[in-house]
């Protein structure tokens, strides 16, 4: 087990020092050495490298960690191998506060005499969105008692922003669509290295409350009864996990929009590589195995001439064969 984490962790560094090294632009490998250790003399170079490359490996390796937790979590708590972070349609609520700034607003905010636009109003947009519907969440939990009906009120809840997204749709410009479309194919290069600070603290306190989680995750496993027996509340624990997977589910997709399946397919590569169902083991082991697709999926969406392939056209690629292999294995 060692051996495998060890093998995850040197796997995360070389992916990520493939995102430095490799782009659009050719640089070469010396020159990207001297640009990292401070010594770069192309200022071109260096704004590629550290103000491109850079923030967006980052990004990729934080939000694949997000979003596999976010999977596991919600996988353990309503004993769904399919569930996955837009199941609650906490991404749906994010898609449909930035269709509301873009499609409806013109792309601008405006709050007390501040007008925000770009990327902090997409940013603003999608959190506001992401929040609302964990509230609505939250307080539904309150009133439904049966994880599956929660499941299923999530699934409902999602399918209503899809229809106001797409009434939102029919009303806008072309230019607003298209905006909309392309925040919508998902990407890590928009989190500039002045707006990643704020995304890497959230993302590490999501990420570090959800260990303080393992324990209780353990003892769901066995059931409700036998975890209420054992001090577990589990409406209160129903709570948490929504509160935590909200939170790593609402920042990552207003930041790099909706990143389809690396939730959903994660967990159950760690639990295929690991052979067991010990969060000890698969959280980590989901943090890890999520960066790495998350980051390669970063390398393999940019192309030789300025030619980017949108991530949710790449993810699927990892993320279906992974689901479908679960399936028939289930069904045999």
């Amino acid at each position: 087990m060692r051996l495998r984490f060890l093998i995850l962790t040197v796997l995360v560094i070389l992916v990520f020092l493939a995102n430095l090294f490799f782009g659009a632009v050719n640089i070469p490998p010396a020159d990207v050495m001297d640009i990292v250790c401070g010594k770069g003399s192309n200022p071109a170079a260096d704004f590629i490298v550290l103000g491109s490359r850079l923030p967006a490996a980052v990004t990729a390796l934080l939000c694949g960690a997000a979003l596999s937790v976010s999977g596991l979590l919600l996988q353990t708590a309503f004993r769904n191998p399919l569930a996955g972070p837009s199941i609650l349609g906490i991404s749906s609520g994010a898609s449909l506060g930035v269709a509301v700034v873009m499609l409806f607003m013109g792309g601008v905010i405006t709050a007390g005499g501040s007008v925000f636009g770009g990327q902090m109003a997409l940013i603003g947009g999608a959190l506001a969105g992401s929040v609302l519907i964990i509230g609505i969440l939250i307080i539904l939990s309150s009133l439904v008692r049966s994880d599956l009906m929660l499941l299923i009120t999530g699934i409902l809840v999602g399918y209503l922003t899809s229809s106001v997204v797409t009434l939102l749709s029919s009303i806008s410009t072309a230019q607003g669509i298209r905006n909309y479309v392309s925040w919508g194919m998902g990407s890590f290069n928009d989190v500039t290295m002045t707006r990643l600070p704020f995304f890497a603290v959230v993302i590490a306190i999501g990420l570090a409350y959800s260990l303080t989680l393992i324990k209780p995750l353990n003892l769901l496993l066995l059931g409700d009864s036998y975890a209420r027996n054992l001090g577990v509340e589990i409406r209160g624990m129903r709570n948490k996990l929504l509160v935590v997977t909200g939170l790593l589910t609402a920042v990552a997709t207003a930041y790099c929009g909706p990143v389809a399946f690396i939730g959903m397919a994660v967990p159950h590569m760690a639990r295929l590589m690991f052979r067991t169902d010990n969060h000890m083991v698969l959280l980590p082991a989901s943090i890890l195995i999520g960066s790495v697709v998350a980051m390669l999926c970063n390398v393999a969406s940019t192309l030789p001439g300025n030619s980017v392939i949108p991530i949710n056209a790449l993810t699927p690629v990892i993320g279906v064969p992974v689901i479908l292999f679960v399936i028939l294995r289930r069904r045999g």
